[in-house]
């Protein structure tokens, strides 16, 4: 049975580390113990660690010390070549110090860069041989012809056979896109048949270096705009041409490389990155030491948004060469590249196919990782359109470009339209308008229908034809409707508006579902070595025995459907029949209700926290319990203890919380926390398109 694989590639920046990244992604959703090895390490900074492996183990949380993740640096490698043998016993020895903890161990080989390729190579095949590692070869599309490229992942893959290395798959990565169904085709009828194919088209998004990384390369002094030097360069130019030529030449994500003196192309730069008419501007870089007048200086740092201007001493036509050099890199600072990498391995190599030809685990219970790939995927399964409020919140906006960019939902952003793309610009997102949809609700083709519908489910309450005309205005209640009407599947709001204000509308017209009266919520708790299910921590202050007893049912409902089984505790500060009290007796109460009503579910109450998840105690406080000590359901008594304990668990465990997933609703409304992060936005929004499939 196999328990690694080893990518290997034969010749410099092939993109290996989007397929370990992908490949680590998916072993992950299927187990909690998957290790990772780098053999060979390129570092020509003893002092600095490698950034590729740092990226890796930072971004999965692996529990590897970055010293057991690799054994040699390429420097260490060519001083010893002629010691092969004793270099593959140190290998060997590191390797299996990682294997003997890990239920599966991704090894990747090494670079290639500069001189002793040929060396290079047969000590990867010499390692995956040694390591009883199959390989996935590896080959770059880029600045290749589709017969250059199939040449050369036919000479690999002989070349790994030749020194008897088991080879599983193939995967060209960056090819031109127009050629990727030719090239996917010539290699599946030259290549065996029980061979993986895989061909990946290349991608501006990884290809393109950050302002940092090109800050970095050129060694160059950060004037302004250094809280925008994620931002991607897909296009640089020379701005040595009179301003209007000059402009002729701006695309999106473009860097400017122009003397400090040339005051008129950085205005006419920063201006055009301003305009709604014009691409977004990437960065300046000034040229020759120059630097502009203090008025111009004076100009730029009033001006509200800035884009990154860097400084170098060298001269332009040096400087462009220099930029045009640099190889982007995956690093630990950019999550958005690593969820892009990810997202292209997902969508282009067939991961059942690849999973059959590895090791299929069965784990019991579900990691917080396995969870939250899962959720990813089940709601791109059935693509949902979401409506999100607060279009001009800058943590929605950024979201927004995590979910798009994965093609996990279609979205509506309420708002001003040229606000919205304004601060889309200002954030430096890349996020087509044309990607998603803006109603700005008082100017929407909607208005007046949802006015009309407004007036005739409220005119019983009260709600004139004027009050419902000023009700559509706000974005809550525009958004609400939308989900009533079908025109959306679902809402996600409360960055900025309260709980109340984002639920009122829901519950006078959207309604509770039939057998429901109470609206909860549930946070999934993603903890270090599971997930487990919190309930009511948002919306319930004080609930009655007969709620308490509809927020467990709910809670178990809601549980089952994302894959935890339902264990429920009834939280309380009594275990069993230990306790007395009012309290107590609420919670007693409504455990009863709940084996009343559905005798099918496991249920313990009342319970305190520490018999509910620690066994030992669970064991020792209500021996017998299939509860105890196992809860995967948690009903806290009321909403302070509910609240206050999911948010210390947060705190001081590091946890995520996902939620607060509304509860009850006739289609899903759900609410976010006011202190929300951009993760927290989009993994609400997540599990709504989710809800939105049972709708």
């Amino acid at each position: 049975m196999t328990k690694n694989i080893f990518i290997a590639s034969a010749e410099p920046y092939t993109g290996k580390s989007v397929i370990a990244f992908g490949m680590i992604n998916m072993l992950l959703a299927k187990t909690q113990k998957v290790g990772y090895f780098k053999p060979i390490i390129a570092q020509d900074d003893a002092s600095k660690k490698d950034l590729h492996v740092e990226a890796m183990l930072d971004y999965f949380s692996l529990p590897i010390k970055y010293e057991d993740a690799f054994a040699f640096t390429r420097q260490d490698m060519l001083h010893q070549s002629e010691n092969s043998g004793e270099i593959i016993n140190t290998i060997i020895s590191k390797y299996k110090k990682l294997e003997d903890n890990y239920d599966f161990t991704v090894i990747e080989g090494s670079d290639f860069l500069g001189e002793g390729i040929a060396f290079e190579f047969e000590s990867n095949a010499l390692m995956a041989k040694n390591l009883g590692a199959p390989v996935l070869i590896v080959v770059s599309g880029k600045n290749k012809t589709a017969s250059q490229l199939f040449k050369t992942a036919i000479n690999i893959y002989r070349n790994f056979l030749l020194r008897d290395v088991q080879v599983l798959g193939v995967v060209a990565n960056m090819v031109n896109p127009d050629e990727a169904e030719r090239i996917k085709q010539a290699l599946t009828n030259q290549l065996p048949a029980e061979l993986l194919i895989a061909v990946i088209p290349i991608e501006n998004g990884l290809q393109s270096p950050t302002m940092k990384e090109i800050t970095e390369a050129l060694g160059a002094e950060i004037l302004f705009g250094a809280d925008l030097m994620d931002n991607q360069v897909d296009n640089f130019v020379t701005g040595a041409m009179m301003l209007p030529n000059f402009l002729r030449h701006i695309k999106d994500n473009l860097l400017i490389v122009t003397p400090g003196d040339r005051g008129d192309i950085i205005i006419g730069s920063l201006q055009a990155n301003l305009s709604a008419n014009y691409p977004k501007v990437a960065g300046i870089v000034l040229t020759a030491g120059t630097l502009p007048d203090e008025p111009m200086i004076k100009l730029i740092e009033g001006l509200q948004t800035i884009i990154p201007i860097i400084a170098v001493q060298k001269g332009t036509f040096e400087t462009t060469t220099a930029i045009g050099a640099i190889h982007s890199k995956i690093t630990i600072d950019n999550k958005k590249k690593i969820a892009l990498a990810i997202e292209l391995f997902e969508r282009y190599v067939d991961i059942k196919a690849l999973d059959d030809k590895i090791i299929t685990f069965n784990y019991e219970g579900i990691t917080p990782h396995m969870f939250q790939y899962q959720l990813v995927k089940w709601a791109k399964s059935k693509k949902k359109h979401i409506v999100l409020p607060e279009g001009n919140d800058d943590r929605i906006l950024k979201a927004v470009e995590k979910l798009i960019a994965q093609d996990i939902v279609d979205i509506t952003l309420l708002g001003d339209p040229v606000e919205i793309s304004t601060s889309i610009k200002r954030l430096g997102l890349n996020l087509d308008l044309n990607s998603i949809h803006i109603h700005n609700p008082a100017h929407s083709a909607h208005y007046d229908n949802y006015v009309e519908t407004l007036y005739d489910l409220r005119k019983a309450k009260n709600v004139n034809m004027e009050m419902a005309r000023d009700m559509m205005t706000d974005v809550s209640y525009f958004g609400t409707m939308m989900v009533y009407k079908g025109d959306a599947d679902g809402m996600v709001s409360g960055a900025v508006h309260t709980t109340q204000h984002t639920i009122r509308p829901a519950l006078q017209f959207v309604k509770t579902k039939p057998g429901v009266s109470v609206v909860s919520s549930i946070f999934f708790m993603c903890l270090p070595e599971r997930v487990a299910i919190f309930g009511d921590c948002a919306v319930n202050p004080n609930p009655t025995a007969q709620q308490l007893a509809e927020i467990a049912i709910s809670s178990a409902e809601s549980s089952a459907k994302f894959g935890i089984e339902p264990r429920i505790a009834m939280l309380s500060y009594s275990s069993g029949t230990s306790g007395e009290g009012e309290d107590v007796e609420r919670v007693r109460e409504a455990t009863a209700i709940v084996k009343m009503r559905h005798p099918e579910l496991k249920i313990e109450g009342p319970i305190q926290y520490d018999a509910a998840v620690d066994p030992l105690v669970g064991k020792q406080k209500l021996p017998g319990s299939e509860v105890a000590g196992r809860a995967s359901v948690l009903i806290f008594p009321d909403l302070n203890t509910g609240n206050n304990t999911y948010k210390a668990v947060q705190r001081e465990t590091g946890a995520l919380a996902i939620g607060p997933m509304l509860q009850g609703l006739n289609k899903p409304i759900n609410d976010l926390s006011r202190g929300c992060t951009v993760d927290d936005i989009f993994n609400t929004v997540v599990i709504t398109a989710i809800q939105c499939q049972d709708v």
